[in-house]
């Protein structure tokens, strides 16, 4: 996440990397190997999951709110709306972030992340544009025609496309689902989108 951050930011974004997890304890929560592999993965994930069950949605929102007015009180970020960016859960979170604050958050990317868990609903409330990038891993292409539907009904701004040959995690270079071209294709749509929404200051 701090190389993501880093480049980013290397694109003249002001970049903000909150632990949403702080509630558990301080980081690191769980001990994580300098690489992840599928023997650890299972562990990893067993320890995870409660983790994240216990992140209700009004503990995102109430964060969501803290972290858009920290982001509003720096001096060194352009004024005006927002992009929030996740992976994972944290795409469910920036989605969740965007609807609750339409006149905040300008765009949204999320990367194989559970967009859909929240129900059609959420995306009722969206008036930024998302780009959603799934794993091929992830979603099939009747999945993925069936959300895309349902963000069309919702008047979303959006694109949305399975990565070819990506399974989840394909982002994170720590880890064994790492896809360098899923990568690559993660900054050339990201990129544009937040060039397109945002003001570099």
């Amino acid at each position: 996440m701090r190389a993501l951050a880093e480049e980013l930011a290397g694109h003249g974004y002001y970049v903000l990397v909150p632990d949403f997890l702080y509630r558990h304890g301080r980081t690191p929560i769980l001990d994580l190997p300098e690489y992840i592999d599928e023997e650890n993965r299972s562990r990893i994930v067993a320890e995870l999951l409660p983790l994240l069950g216990a992140h209700t949605v009004d503990r995102t929102l109430s964060d969501a709110e803290a972290y858009l007015d920290f982001l509003a009180e720096q001096p060194e970020a352009a004024a005006g709306p927002v992009a929030a960016t996740g992976y994972c859960f944290g795409g469910l979170l920036a989605m969740r972030t965007a609807a609750a604050h339409p006149g905040r958050v300008a765009a949204v990317a999320a990367f194989h992340a559970p967009v859909g868990a929240d129900g059609p609903g959420l995306f009722a409330e969206l008036t930024a544009r998302v780009h959603l990038g799934h794993a091929e891993g992830d979603l099939t292409p009747e999945a993925l025609g069936e959300l895309n539907r349902a963000l069309d009904a919702a008047g979303v701004a959006y694109t949305s496309e399975i990565y070819p040959g990506t399974v989840h995690g394909f982002t994170m270079s720590d880890t064994d689902a790492f896809d360098a071209s899923g990568l690559k294709r993660h900054w050339d749509r990201m990129l544009p989108l937040l060039d397109s929404t945002l003001s570099v200051k």
